[in-house]
């Protein structure tokens, strides 16, 4: 028998955002930092990646969902790992057929969604247990995060390392780009860089929340 399901929650603003700020995948959790190292040496790279990822989170979130009350317990795991990769693989396909360049560009890490833990985790913790509009919104939500936290990599990575944006010249010709940032060694740097951002504004936003609370 499947797990039995949580009382919905209500559905707000605050819902949608967490996996954008509270439960960033990338910046709070930590979790999907292979693709999100590895492709991030464009913004181009960082958003295709992020819009395949949110389709097939979205997508395999939606099915679980759907599927809660049928898929035994013994086999969940398995069953949703089958479930992803079958949004993955259209994924691939699709890609390949509106872009070869991108396909090549991204690589073998699209297939490689299929283990991505954001995803995984998801069909697991949440849209197991939770009606098909509540998975929707979490998954939306998570999707965009992680989006999100690529485009930060992959926007700074592109305009150090390259002086551009998305393709366009930033700073012209005189432009001397930091070509180690579009190398593995500057994705560390760069995440590291929003790593320290995320944990300071964060601990100070629960440092006034704090002294709020304390003086009500």
């Amino acid at each position: 028998m499947p797990p039995p399901a949580r009382p919905a929650a209500p559905m707000n603003w605050e819902t949608f955002t967490q996996g954008l700020w509270k439960e960033n995948p990338v910046f709070v959790m930590l979790l999907g930092l292979c693709p999100a190292m590895a492709v991030t040496n464009t913004a181009m790279n960082a958003l295709a990646m992020g819009v395949a990822t949110t389709f097939v989170l979205v997508c395999s979130g939606l099915l679980v969902s759907l599927l809660r009350n049928i898929i035994p317990k013994q086999v969940r795991i398995a069953s949703y790992i089958i479930i992803i990769a079958t949004f993955v693989t259209i994924t691939d396909y699709a890609i390949q057929a509106i872009s070869l360049d991108l396909y090549n560009a991204l690589g073998a890490f699209i297939q490689l969604i299929v283990v991505n833990c954001v995803i995984l985790g998801r069909a697991e913790a949440y849209a197991s247990k939770h009606p098909v509009f509540n998975s929707l919104v979490n998954a939306l939500g998570m999707g965009v995060g992680f989006t999100f936290a690529l485009l930060c990599l992959g926007g700074v990575r592109e305009i150090l390392g390259s002086g551009t944006f998305f393709g366009v010249m930033l700073f012209g010709e005189r432009f001397q780009p930091w070509s180690v940032f579009v190398l593995p060694p500057g994705g560390f740097f760069v995440l590291a860089f929003w790593l320290v951002l995320f944990s300071t504004v964060r601990r100070a936003r629960e440092r006034r929340e704090k002294e709020a609370a304390h003086a009500a």
